[in-house]
């Protein structure tokens, strides 16, 4: 069974990446982050791939009229909306498509999403990518957030990005960039995830935000 972080491993990591002294300089100044989860399963997933290329805030607000909508989030359920009925909850004609083709998939049991609990991380991650509109940052997440990996980087952060950017000084790197800076804090990779969001959450709270 692979494994899922929880508090007490998340502290030791924090300790243990506190020998890096960017993530020192965080812990220090911020202490230690959230276990931010959410729950694995299809609304989730969804949440997620509403979330791609816009604030979390708009993507929030579409979720949760789907929800005021539908009720619980289920494949079925969402598969009842028609197309209009989408765009005035807010999905793009894009988002629709995506939703619809995740939707159907576990509708028709080409995907399951519990059996994903067991895979290793890449097995993870090449089955969610065999979905229309689910890349490497929204299949990153999945494992991160809904799965709690302990060693996962979402690649094409732009807030991880930035806050890395204010945290070290150096220019903001690429996508693929900061995946090979982020290899410094294996096997701890999400753990730093956390902490650099964690750094940039609180940083825009302050006056002079990022």
């Amino acid at each position: 069974m692979s494994i899922q972080l929880d508090l007490s491993q998340l502290v030791a990591a924090c300790r243990s990446l506190a020998a890096d002294e960017h993530m020192s300089f965080i812990i220090d100044r911020y202490g230690t982050p959230p276990l931010w989860d959410r729950p694995p399963g299809f609304a989730t997933l969804l949440q997620i791939i509403l979330e791609q290329q816009v604030s979390l805030a708009s993507a929030k607000a579409c979720f949760d009229k789907l929800s005021q909508q539908i009720g619980e989030v289920t494949p079925k359920g969402f598969a009842e909306l028609d197309d209009v009925e989408l765009r005035s909850i807010g999905f793009s004609r894009q988002k629709a498509a995506y939703a619809r083709h995740l939707s159907a998939a576990i509708i028709e049991e080409r995907l399951d999403l519990g059996r994903l609990r067991n895979l290793p991380d890449a097995e993870v991650k090449a089955e969610l990518m065999k979905l229309k509109g689910v890349g490497e940052w929204t299949s990153d997440i999945y494992l991160l957030m809904a799965l709690l990996r302990p060693d996962v980087m979402p690649k094409g952060d732009i807030a991880l990005h930035a806050a890395w950017q204010r945290v070290s000084g150096e220019v903001k790197p690429s996508a693929n960039e900061f995946l090979q800076i982020s290899n410094r804090w294996r096997p701890y990779r999400s753990v730093a995830a956390r902490l650099l969001w964690h750094f940039y959450l609180s940083e825009k709270r302050r006056p002079n935000k990022i």
